[in-house]
């Protein structure tokens, strides 16, 4: 049980740890391109280091060479003049110079090796800061788009506001219009008031009647009769 309750936390924990970082993901973005670029700029300090090592041991690789090169002509110039003590210990100088020349060579070998590797991973790591500084670029547009979709959420403007709104407009432009309406009823008046003086004139006996009446009808009946 205890297992299974350490199984639960844990999860939970790391989904809050996720929620975290998807709620400052762009701050964490920024904080890593930074770290980045300290780390890109201790590496470059650390080339220019060995970069300048580097020449040192050059310098002091090309005077041994002078001197080695002096002290060899100088040696032989002893033996010819019958100087042999002297050849020697110029002999056991250059034998000294050659051995401190041969470290040297050794340690400019390394030298040269850990120039090349660290100035390989300084412009990869170069590269790769450009990218993450473009991926910022993409991930700030995405988020702003992403706030922008969550306020208009937020404002209903997702939600049935948009068909209710549309819905209330269907309602005002598909009401009878008043205007017209009282129009229609002012000429339904007027053809009634035109019907009824027809009718009184008719009945002074101007013209026809304008409908039938009982005793047109009865009338009628009598004379079909005879």
């Amino acid at each position: 049980m205890f297992k299974t309750l350490a199984t639960l936390i844990n999860g939970q924990n790391a989904r809050a740890e996720d929620r975290v970082r998807d709620a400052f993901a762009i701050e964490l973005i920024d904080q890593k391109i930074r770290e980045s670029e300290a780390s890109l700029r201790a590496a470059k300090a650390t080339l220019a280091s060995l970069i300048q090592r580097q020449r040192s041991e050059e310098k002091q690789h090309a005077a041994l060479t002078v001197r080695i090169s002096d002290l060899t002509k100088r040696a032989r110039d002893a033996l010819d003049n019958d100087r042999e003590d002297m050849a020697a210990e110029a002999a056991r100088a250059i034998a000294n110079m050659q051995n401190e020349q041969t470290a040297r060579t050794g340690t400019l070998d390394q030298l040269e090796q850990r120039v090349i590797r660290l100035r390989t991973s300084i412009e990869s790591g170069h590269r790769r800061i450009i990218d993450l500084k473009q991926g910022a670029i993409q991930a700030r547009a995405v988020r702003r788009e992403q706030n922008i979709q969550m306020q208009v959420t937020r404002s209903g403007i997702q939600s049935g506001s948009v068909e209710e709104a549309e819905e209330l407009i269907s309602r005002v432009l598909g009401k009878d219009d008043p205007f017209e309406r009282t129009e229609i009823l002012a000429d339904i008046n007027r053809d009634l008031e035109s019907d009824g003086l027809a009718d009184r004139m008719a009945n002074a006996g101007f013209g026809k009647a304008t409908c039938a009446t009982a005793d047109d009808i009865l009338a009628h009946l009598k004379s079909g009769r005879k």
